[in-house]
Protein backbone atom coordinates (compact mmCIF):
# COMPACT_ATOMS: atom_id res chain seq x y z
CA UNK A 1 0.00 0.00 0.00
CA UNK A 2 1.63 3.02 -1.01
CA UNK A 3 2.39 5.63 2.04
CA UNK A 4 0.38 8.51 2.99
CA UNK A 5 1.92 12.27 2.85
CA UNK A 6 1.62 15.45 4.82
CA UNK A 7 1.95 18.65 3.08
CA UNK A 8 4.89 20.22 5.36
CA UNK A 9 6.78 23.36 4.16
CA UNK A 10 5.73 23.23 -0.21
CA UNK A 11 7.13 18.89 -0.33
CA UNK A 12 5.03 15.38 0.41
CA UNK A 13 6.90 13.85 3.25
CA UNK A 14 6.05 10.37 3.38
CA UNK A 15 4.93 8.83 6.76
CA UNK A 16 4.67 5.35 8.31
CA UNK A 17 1.78 3.29 8.87
CA UNK A 18 -2.15 4.32 9.92
CA UNK A 19 -0.72 5.03 12.76
CA UNK A 20 1.76 7.09 11.89
CA UNK A 21 -1.05 8.93 9.74
CA UNK A 22 -3.51 9.84 12.39
CA UNK A 23 -0.48 10.76 15.12
CA UNK A 24 0.28 13.23 12.06
CA UNK A 25 -3.17 14.87 11.43
CA UNK A 26 -4.09 15.34 15.05
CA UNK A 27 -0.36 17.01 15.40
CA UNK A 28 -1.57 19.48 12.08
CA UNK A 29 -4.96 19.86 13.77
CA UNK A 30 -3.68 20.97 17.15
CA UNK A 31 -0.89 23.43 14.82
CA UNK A 32 -4.13 25.04 12.89
CA UNK A 33 -6.25 25.55 15.95
CA UNK A 34 -3.21 27.09 18.18
CA UNK A 35 -2.71 29.50 15.36
CA UNK A 36 -5.86 30.88 14.21
CA UNK A 37 -6.35 31.57 18.33
CA UNK A 38 -2.93 32.93 18.51
CA UNK A 39 -4.41 35.31 15.39
CA UNK A 40 -7.89 36.12 16.87
CA UNK A 41 -5.66 36.86 20.33
CA UNK A 42 -3.43 39.55 18.42
CA UNK A 43 -6.37 40.49 16.29
CA UNK A 44 -8.34 41.54 19.72
CA UNK A 45 -5.25 42.85 21.72
CA UNK A 46 -3.40 44.88 18.26
CA UNK A 47 -6.83 46.86 16.15
CA UNK A 48 -7.75 49.44 17.70
CA UNK A 49 -11.42 50.67 18.14
CA UNK A 50 -12.76 52.21 15.38
CA UNK A 51 -15.24 54.68 15.42
CA UNK A 52 -18.83 55.38 14.13
CA UNK A 53 -19.31 55.67 10.49
CA UNK A 54 -18.87 58.89 9.68
CA UNK A 55 -16.81 59.75 12.46
CA UNK A 56 -12.95 58.99 12.24
CA UNK A 57 -10.76 58.22 14.58
CA UNK A 58 -9.43 61.58 16.14
CA UNK A 59 -5.76 62.18 16.64
CA UNK A 60 -3.68 63.18 20.29
CA UNK A 61 -1.91 66.08 20.57
CA UNK A 62 1.06 67.24 18.67
CA UNK A 63 3.20 69.98 17.62
CA UNK A 64 4.05 70.96 14.05
CA UNK A 65 2.47 68.31 11.75
CA UNK A 66 0.21 66.95 8.81
CA UNK A 67 -2.51 66.36 10.77
CA UNK A 68 -3.22 69.97 12.11
CA UNK A 69 -4.06 70.54 8.38
CA UNK A 70 -6.59 67.75 7.66
CA UNK A 71 -8.28 67.93 4.15
CA UNK A 72 -10.14 64.57 4.21
CA UNK A 73 -11.09 62.73 1.17
CA UNK A 74 -13.72 61.11 -0.79
CA UNK A 75 -16.54 62.16 1.25
CA UNK A 76 -14.96 61.11 5.00
CA UNK A 77 -15.45 63.99 6.71
CA UNK A 78 -12.50 66.14 7.90
CA UNK A 79 -11.59 65.64 11.21
CA UNK A 80 -8.69 67.72 12.89
CA UNK A 81 -7.37 67.35 16.69
CA UNK A 82 -4.09 68.08 16.32
CA UNK A 83 -2.15 71.33 16.71
CA UNK A 84 0.56 72.90 14.16
CA UNK A 85 1.92 76.33 13.09
CA UNK A 86 3.80 76.09 16.66
CA UNK A 87 7.64 75.93 15.13
CA UNK A 88 9.23 77.48 12.13
CA UNK A 89 10.97 74.22 11.24
CA UNK A 90 9.14 70.78 10.89
CA UNK A 91 9.92 67.47 8.79
CA UNK A 92 12.97 68.84 7.42
CA UNK A 93 11.18 71.78 6.23
CA UNK A 94 11.79 75.59 7.21
CA UNK A 95 9.74 78.52 6.65
CA UNK A 96 12.14 81.39 5.39
CA UNK A 97 10.76 85.02 5.13
CA UNK A 98 12.92 87.43 3.34
CA UNK A 99 11.54 90.45 5.75
CA UNK A 100 10.25 90.13 9.72
CA UNK A 101 9.32 93.89 9.94
CA UNK A 102 6.91 95.04 7.93
CA UNK A 103 5.11 98.57 8.27
CA UNK A 104 1.62 99.44 9.97
CA UNK A 105 -1.18 100.13 6.62
CA UNK A 106 1.10 99.90 3.78
CA UNK A 107 0.37 97.51 1.57
CA UNK A 108 3.90 95.21 1.47
CA UNK A 109 4.96 92.43 -1.38
CA UNK A 110 6.10 90.13 1.20
CA UNK A 111 8.46 87.22 -0.09
CA UNK A 112 9.36 83.82 1.62
CA UNK A 113 10.67 80.38 1.08
CA UNK A 114 10.12 76.80 2.04
CA UNK A 115 13.39 75.46 2.23
CA UNK A 116 13.75 71.83 2.12
CA UNK A 117 15.30 68.90 3.51
CA UNK A 118 17.93 69.26 1.17
CA UNK A 119 18.98 73.51 2.43
CA UNK A 120 17.27 74.72 -0.84
CA UNK A 121 14.15 76.58 -1.74
CA UNK A 122 11.78 73.62 -2.57
CA UNK A 123 9.90 74.18 -5.85
CA UNK A 124 7.36 71.26 -5.95
CA UNK A 125 4.04 71.09 -3.75
CA UNK A 126 0.61 69.24 -4.09
CA UNK A 127 -2.62 70.94 -4.82
CA UNK A 128 -4.68 70.82 -1.85
CA UNK A 129 -7.99 72.64 -2.15
CA UNK A 130 -7.17 74.13 -5.49
CA UNK A 131 -4.03 76.02 -4.29
CA UNK A 132 -0.41 74.71 -3.65
CA UNK A 133 -0.38 76.74 -0.36
CA UNK A 134 -2.48 78.65 1.98
CA UNK A 135 -1.31 81.64 3.96
CA UNK A 136 -2.98 82.46 6.97
CA UNK A 137 -2.57 85.81 8.98
CA UNK A 138 -3.76 86.71 12.85
CA UNK A 139 -2.44 88.82 15.36
CA UNK A 140 -0.90 87.66 18.58
CA UNK A 141 -4.19 88.62 20.04
CA UNK A 142 -5.87 86.60 17.31
CA UNK A 143 -7.65 89.57 15.71
CA UNK A 144 -7.01 90.49 11.82
CA UNK A 145 -7.56 87.13 10.14
CA UNK A 146 -6.55 86.78 7.05
CA UNK A 147 -6.37 84.02 4.51
CA UNK A 148 -4.42 84.28 1.44
CA UNK A 149 -2.69 82.66 -1.86
CA UNK A 150 0.83 83.43 -2.63
CA UNK A 151 2.39 82.43 -5.99
CA UNK A 152 5.26 81.31 -6.39
CA UNK A 153 8.79 81.57 -8.77
CA UNK A 154 10.42 79.09 -10.49
CA UNK A 155 13.21 79.19 -7.89
CA UNK A 156 10.51 78.76 -5.31
CA UNK A 157 10.35 82.44 -3.93
CA UNK A 158 6.75 82.85 -2.56
CA UNK A 159 4.96 86.37 -2.52
CA UNK A 160 1.91 88.02 -1.70
CA UNK A 161 0.38 91.20 -1.21
CA UNK A 162 0.32 91.88 2.93
CA UNK A 163 -1.42 94.98 4.83
CA UNK A 164 -0.90 94.50 8.15
CA UNK A 165 -3.46 97.59 9.87
CA UNK A 166 -1.79 98.14 13.28
CA UNK A 167 1.51 97.60 15.23
CA UNK A 168 1.97 94.32 17.14
CA UNK A 169 3.32 91.27 16.43
CA UNK A 170 1.44 89.10 13.70
CA UNK A 171 1.61 85.14 13.05
CA UNK A 172 1.85 83.89 9.11
CA UNK A 173 0.87 80.63 8.80
CA UNK A 174 2.27 78.78 5.91
CA UNK A 175 0.20 75.77 5.05
CA UNK A 176 0.94 72.85 2.73
CA UNK A 177 2.07 69.61 1.09
CA UNK A 178 5.91 69.52 -0.16
CA UNK A 179 6.57 66.40 -2.54
CA UNK A 180 9.18 64.85 -1.79
CA UNK A 181 11.46 63.21 -4.39
CA UNK A 182 10.09 59.91 -3.90
CA UNK A 183 6.64 61.49 -4.82
CA UNK A 184 5.33 61.79 -1.38
CA UNK A 185 3.04 64.25 -0.34
CA UNK A 186 4.44 65.89 3.23
CA UNK A 187 1.54 67.68 4.82
CA UNK A 188 3.20 70.40 7.27
CA UNK A 189 2.20 73.93 8.60
CA UNK A 190 4.99 76.31 9.72
CA UNK A 191 4.52 79.83 11.30
CA UNK A 192 6.85 82.91 11.62
CA UNK A 193 6.21 85.90 13.57
CA UNK A 194 5.76 89.43 11.84
CA UNK A 195 6.92 92.65 13.98
CA UNK A 196 5.15 95.68 12.80
CA UNK A 197 6.37 98.68 14.89
CA UNK A 198 4.61 101.37 16.75
CA UNK A 199 2.00 101.69 19.80
CA UNK A 200 0.92 98.21 20.36
CA UNK A 201 -2.41 97.82 22.08
CA UNK A 202 -3.81 94.04 22.12
CA UNK A 203 -7.58 93.67 21.69
CA UNK A 204 -9.39 91.63 24.41
CA UNK A 205 -10.51 87.96 23.00
CA UNK A 206 -14.53 88.88 22.12
CA UNK A 207 -16.61 87.18 24.89
CA UNK A 208 -18.13 83.65 23.74
CA UNK A 209 -21.15 83.74 21.48
CA UNK A 210 -23.09 81.75 19.03
CA UNK A 211 -23.96 84.37 16.70
CA UNK A 212 -21.35 86.62 14.34
CA UNK A 213 -22.27 89.04 11.74
CA UNK A 214 -20.25 89.97 8.79
CA UNK A 215 -21.48 91.96 6.12
CA UNK A 216 -25.05 92.26 6.99
CA UNK A 217 -25.36 88.59 6.85
CA UNK A 218 -25.77 86.36 10.62
CA UNK A 219 -23.94 82.70 10.80
CA UNK A 220 -24.68 80.82 13.88
CA UNK A 221 -22.73 78.28 15.39
CA UNK A 222 -24.04 75.03 16.92
CA UNK A 223 -21.96 72.68 18.89
CA UNK A 224 -18.88 72.69 21.24
CA UNK A 225 -15.77 71.45 20.84
CA UNK A 226 -14.65 69.01 23.22
CA UNK A 227 -11.58 67.33 24.62
CA UNK A 228 -10.73 63.74 24.00
CA UNK A 229 -14.08 63.43 22.08
CA UNK A 230 -15.24 64.31 18.26
CA UNK A 231 -18.08 66.61 18.17
CA UNK A 232 -19.96 68.35 15.02
CA UNK A 233 -19.81 72.00 14.30
CA UNK A 234 -22.61 73.17 12.37
CA UNK A 235 -22.75 76.85 10.93
CA UNK A 236 -25.85 78.11 9.14
CA UNK A 237 -26.25 81.47 7.00
CA UNK A 238 -28.90 83.62 7.31
CA UNK A 239 -30.10 87.16 5.65
CA UNK A 240 -32.62 88.97 7.36
CA UNK A 241 -33.95 86.06 9.47
CA UNK A 242 -33.80 83.65 6.41
CA UNK A 243 -31.58 81.00 5.41
CA UNK A 244 -29.32 81.96 2.79
CA UNK A 245 -29.93 79.81 0.12
CA UNK A 246 -27.03 80.80 -2.59
CA UNK A 247 -24.26 79.92 -0.67
CA UNK A 248 -21.36 78.65 -3.01
CA UNK A 249 -18.04 76.35 -2.93
CA UNK A 250 -14.71 78.31 -2.27
CA UNK A 251 -11.89 76.42 -2.69
CA UNK A 252 -14.05 72.92 -3.67
CA UNK A 253 -15.72 72.97 -0.16
CA UNK A 254 -18.60 74.94 1.47
CA UNK A 255 -16.52 76.39 3.40
CA UNK A 256 -13.30 76.07 5.26
CA UNK A 257 -12.50 76.54 9.30
CA UNK A 258 -9.19 77.89 10.82
CA UNK A 259 -8.89 77.45 14.69
CA UNK A 260 -6.35 79.28 16.89
CA UNK A 261 -5.71 78.36 20.45
CA UNK A 262 -5.63 80.94 23.21
CA UNK A 263 -2.43 81.64 24.46
CA UNK A 264 -0.03 79.99 21.97
CA UNK A 265 -2.05 80.16 18.37
CA UNK A 266 -1.98 76.82 17.85
CA UNK A 267 -3.60 76.25 14.53
CA UNK A 268 -6.07 73.67 13.05
CA UNK A 269 -7.50 73.82 9.59
CA UNK A 270 -10.74 71.80 8.69
CA UNK A 271 -12.58 71.80 5.60
CA UNK A 272 -16.51 71.05 5.19
CA UNK A 273 -18.00 67.83 5.40
CA UNK A 274 -19.55 66.90 1.98
CA UNK A 275 -23.23 67.07 2.44
CA UNK A 276 -25.68 64.22 2.38
CA UNK A 277 -28.33 65.96 3.38
CA UNK A 278 -30.02 69.65 3.00
CA UNK A 279 -26.99 71.49 1.47
CA UNK A 280 -26.01 75.16 2.38
CA UNK A 281 -27.27 75.92 -0.50
CA UNK A 282 -30.93 74.60 0.35
CA UNK A 283 -30.24 76.35 3.44
CA UNK A 284 -28.88 73.52 5.50
CA UNK A 285 -25.82 73.84 7.82
CA UNK A 286 -22.25 73.53 6.76
CA UNK A 287 -21.09 70.98 9.19
CA UNK A 288 -17.62 70.44 10.52
CA UNK A 289 -15.93 67.56 13.14
CA UNK A 290 -13.24 68.84 15.62
CA UNK A 291 -11.91 67.45 18.68
CA UNK A 292 -10.17 69.92 20.98
CA UNK A 293 -6.89 68.91 21.66
CA UNK A 294 -6.67 70.87 24.97
CA UNK A 295 -8.64 72.43 27.08
CA UNK A 296 -9.52 76.31 27.09
CA UNK A 297 -10.28 79.25 24.49
CA UNK A 298 -10.11 78.89 21.08
CA UNK A 299 -11.00 81.58 18.14
CA UNK A 300 -13.02 80.14 15.20
CA UNK A 301 -12.83 81.72 11.46
CA UNK A 302 -15.38 80.16 8.93
CA UNK A 303 -14.55 81.33 5.66
CA UNK A 304 -17.73 80.83 3.39
CA UNK A 305 -19.06 81.94 0.02
CA UNK A 306 -22.40 84.02 -1.02
CA UNK A 307 -23.02 85.71 -4.16
CA UNK A 308 -19.32 85.27 -5.32
CA UNK A 309 -17.75 87.01 -1.92
CA UNK A 310 -15.64 84.94 0.11
CA UNK A 311 -16.55 86.48 3.85
CA UNK A 312 -15.57 84.99 7.63
CA UNK A 313 -17.61 84.58 10.34
CA UNK A 314 -15.59 84.77 14.18
CA UNK A 315 -16.71 83.08 16.98
CA UNK A 316 -14.71 82.27 20.96
CA UNK A 317 -15.59 78.85 21.95
CA UNK A 318 -13.94 77.37 25.24
CA UNK A 319 -13.58 73.95 25.62
CA UNK A 320 -13.35 71.73 28.21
Amino acid sequence: MAEPAVLRAGRSVPVGGDAGATRVLAFVAGLVLALVAGFSLARMVEEPASPPAGRPAAPGDGGANPAAHDHGAGGVPSVSTQVGGLAVSAGGYTLVPESRSLSAGARTRWRFHIEGPDRRPATDFAIVHEKPLHLFVAGRDMSGYQHLHPTMAADGTWSVDLLLPRAGVWRAFADFAAVDPAGTQVATTLAVDLTVPGDYRPRALPAVARESIVDGLTVTLEGTPQVGATRPLLFRVFRDGSPVTDLTRYLGSYGHLVVLRDGDLGYVHAHAEEQVGPTPRAGGAVKFWLAAPTPGRFRLFFDFQVGGQVRTAEFTVVAR
